[in-house]
């Protein structure tokens, strides 16, 4: 073990913890996030009356001078001082942000998905949730303290971030409570000193990593260990129960405190679910980090596979997309890198043994059969041995515009290649030879991770 030398670096980050009110502190957390829904209402349908007059909306600012204007003059607001005017404001400056948002995407300048202009939020339709920006905000034991809420209990301990505060060495940005089915959470954004190695425990070590259905994470190291970590797929587990839920739901009448028990049931068991996929996530993500200092993953589809309805289900079970982005922190904390192979990087159609790369591999061939070194290994082990030797390799992928990234015709060399890996003439496949290795599954072994 290499000695580890730590940096002092500035970081964002949240700390969320689950609250535990008293009813009067429950009807006040209601209260507040009814009052940020009424504001961002009234902020959506000022801003489309401007716009429908001028072409244009209010700005965030500018609609908090105008609350401040009306608040006081209008008789049916007499009760906005019942709740903190941080939530007002911070309802304000999202619907800011929201429309800025619609604007970049319609005129292509934001990535992702094309969204749609904001839309007025109703009770029960939406997620309840408020934020403080400012105001006396700490915790300490099993308690924290908000603007006009007051001091309320937490179902965990706040001890980490309480002593940080106390050293000087954190300090509270904002606070967002939300209400997740029938529990209610505050997220404090705190700026804090994160002490980062400056290199990994482990300098050198390299893993290749393949995500799929079958097992969440088949991980391959640069010492040919195999580490197969089955995911809890909690939503197939519960699938039952879910229908048997929601039948429950829909029976009742519309309106009765008997369906809202129903849906209050409902959402329990989705947030179970949800939180059984997370804490597996986190568990799998957290090891690999601390274990090695290059991780290699491939930059999926993850929205053109949920659209595949026979795959959707079993992928959003698994969490792909929330997979990669806690590897994208993790490896930084533990001082090592994250490195993501190009979207058309064929892993799974390649030999990790010669390099010859198969013209089409359909999902249900769960083994790779190498048709010319006679290479037999598991689809995944495969790609996972793949991945680990693009970090061996250095090359860029991401930029990279030759046939390894996109694939040509079957049996025809790419017109352009990464220096140092052309293929010659007659050579089948593709792809370029990579390092020899392992061909045999007898030579791996499996570390099964509970």
């Amino acid at each position: 073990m290499a000695e580890v030398t730590l940096r002092v670096v500035m970081v964002t980050q949240a700390y969320r913890f689950a609250l535990d009110p008293t009813p009067a502190q429950q009807r006040a957390l209601c209260s507040h996030a009814g009052a940020a829904r009424f504001a961002w209402n009234w902020g959506l349908a000022a801003c489309s009356d401007r716009y429908d007059a001028e072409s244009k909306w209010w700005s965030g600012v500018e609609l908090h001078r105008l609350w401040n204007q009306i608040k006081r003059t209008d008789p049916g607001l007499g009760w906005w001082s019942e709740n903190s005017k941080c939530v007002y404001q911070e309802a304000f400056r999202d619907l800011d942000r929201a429309l800025r948002e619609f604007v970049r995407s319609r005129n292509g300048s934001r990535k992702g998905r094309r969204l749609g202009f904001p839309r007025f939020k109703k009770r029960g339709r939406c997620r309840d949730s408020f934020r403080f920006g400012a105001g006396v905000m700490r915790c300490g034991g099993r308690t924290v303290t908000l603007p006009r809420l007051g001091t309320i209990a937490t179902h965990e301990s706040t001890r980490k971030l309480a002593r940080r505060l106390e050293n000087g060495t954190a300090r509270i940005l904002s606070a967002t409570v939300s209400r997740t089915a029938h529990r209610w959470h505050v997220s404090f954004t705190v700026q804090v000193d994160r002490a980062i190695p400056e290199r990994h425990a482990r300098p050198g070590s390299v893993v290749g990593v393949d995500l799929g259905i079958k097992m969440l994470v088949t991980a391959v190291d640069d010492q040919g260990v195999v580490t197969e970590i089955a995911g809890p797929k909690a939503l197939r587990a519960g699938l039952r129960k879910l229908a048997r839920l929601g039948k429950a739901h829909s029976r009742k009448q519309r309106g009765s405190g008997n369906r809202a028990k129903a849906a209050a049931r409902l959402a329990r068991h989705h947030a179970r679910v949800a939180d059984i996929r997370a804490d597996a996530l986190h568990k799998a993500t957290g090891m690999l980090a601390a274990r090695y200092e290059t991780v290699v993953v491939e930059d999926l589809n993850v929205t053109g596979m949920v659209a595949n309805r026979r795959l959707a289900r079993a992928v959003a079970d698994q969490g792909f997309g929330a997979a990669r982005r806690m590897l994208e922190c993790k490896t930084g904390w533990n001082g090592g890198r994250l490195v993501v192979a190009d979207r058309w990087f064929p892993s799974s159609k390649t030999c990790s043994g010669c390099g010859g790369r198969k013209p089409s591999l359909v999902l249900s061939e769960r083994t790779y059969r190498c048709e010319v070194c006679g290479l037999v290994l598991g689809r995944d082990v495969n790609a996972a041995i793949n991945l680990r030797e693009l970090a061996a390799s250095g090359a860029e992928r991401q930029n990279a515009c030759g046939g390894d990234v996109r694939p040509g015709p079957a049996g025809q060399p790419p017109a352009k290649q990464e220096p140092g890996t052309a293929v010659t003439a007659g050579q089948t496949g593709t792809a370029a030879a990579q390092a020899t290795a392992t061909p045999t599954a007898d030579t791996h072994f499996r570390s099964h991770y509970g």
